[in-house]
This record gives C-alpha cells, sequence and structure tokens, in this order.
C-alpha cells in the first residue's frame, strides 16, 4: 500500500518539476540565457573561395512551422501539445542560426564558394540547398534534444534531391544549461551530415 502511494506521489511530482522548466505563456522578463549555434569546425582565417556563379553553392534559410518561427525553444509535452523552455531565448531565429551553421560548416569541409541567400547580390545559377527545419528543441517525453531537417538539393540543370536528417542527444534535463549545448551539439551533427551528402 505505501508502495503504491510513493508510486503514484513520485508520478504526480512529474508535471509539477516539468512546470518548473516550461512555460505555455510569454512574459516580460529578459531571459537568463540567450542560446545562439556555434560551428564546429570553421573555415580559417584568410581563407578565400571563388568561382563563377553557375558554381556556387547557395544556402537558403530552410522553412519552419510557428513552432520555430519564434525566439523561444520549444518542449514537446505530449503528441498535441508544445510548451517553451523558461529562462531561454534564441539570439535569432532559429532557421537563420541553422542556415549560417551549415552555411560554415560546407564551408570549412568542401573548400567550395558557399552563400547564404541573405548574401547574395546577383542570382546564383549552381547548387541550392534548401529545405524544412522541422524540429530543433526539447522532447520531454524522451528527455532528449532533437535537431530534425528536410533538406532539398537542386543542381544547376533543375535536378532534385531529398533526405531527412535528425540528432537526437539524450539524457537532457530541462533547464537552458543542458539544453542549449545539447541543441548545439545535434545541430552540428546534422550540418556534418549534410555536408557529407553533398559531397563536402
Amino acid at each position: 500500500m505505501l508502495r503504491n502511494l510513493l508510486r503514484i506521489g513520485a508520478i504526480a511530482a512529474l508535471p509539477l518539476a516539468l512546470s518548473a522548466c516550461v512555460s505555455l505563456g510569454g512574459g516580460g522578463k529578459v531571459p537568463a540565457t540567450l542560446l545562439t549555434l556555434t560551428p564546429a569546425v570553421s573555415a580559417p582565417a584568410g581563407s578565400t573561395a571563388s568561382a563563377s556563379a553557375a558554381e556556387a553553392l547557395m544556402v537558403m534559410e530552410p522553412e519552419t512551422d510557428q513552432a520555430l518561427a519564434a525566439l523561444r525553444v520549444p518542449v514537446q509535452v505530449d503528441d498535441a501539445n508544445i510548451a517553451y523552455l523558461q529562462n531561454a531565448l534564441w539570439v535569432e531565429k532559429p532557421a537563420r542560426l541553422f542556415r549560417a551553421l551549415l552555411a560554415e560548416t560546407l564551408r570549412a569541409k568542401g573548400g567550395r564558394l558557399v552563400l547564404e541567400d541573405s548574401q547574395a547580390t546577383v542570382p546564383v545559377g549552381g547548387e541550392r540547398l534548401a529545405g524544412r527545419l522541422i524540429a530543433m528543441g526539447y522532447d520531454a517525453r524522451t528527455g532528449s534534444v532533437v535537431v530534425r531537417y528536410d533538406a532539398i538539393r537542386t543542381g544547376p540543370k533543375g535536378d532534385v534531391q531529398t533526405k531527412r536528417f535528425e540528432s537526437v542527444v539524450p539524457g537532457v534535463t530541462p533547464d537552458p544549461v543542458a539544453v542549449g549545448p545539447a541543441l548545439n551539439k545535434a545541430a552540428n551533427d546534422v550540418a556534418a551530415q549534410v555536408a557529407a551528402w553533398m559531397g563536402a
């Protein structure tokens, strides 16, 4: 009897513990942590790359749903509900941070001319990397961080390839101090997978 009561009490306390770390609402308080993505590899200072417009690679900002259009870090509570991680904000929209990470990873690994769509001043007729950032947040059901990206690669002649990439970091507590580095690790893993797929 006592064992059953303790088990029920522990289950009942779980949502309370999670609610201390996530929020369904906004609020005007400044977050304790600002999150960003830092490339695990970077092109060295002074490195150069040049190519014709037909040889350049353009990295596009990925599409997202509304959960990733905000500066807050989404928390998947269950199949139908999303909350947000308390005391943490992205310094910039996640899709833009991920685009910059992808581009820098491709520059570092491939040595080719890589542009981001925000940098282009003239049309680029070479390869184009676009896609959809499906997930970049915390999954409370599994206690893990998940980054999932559907890539769309379009060649100079219009040929198209698609592939889904994913990285999961398990054993993460719902706290910005743990979630931030885990997201950075997962995003870099996905970027490296994409670079390998692109032949970098």
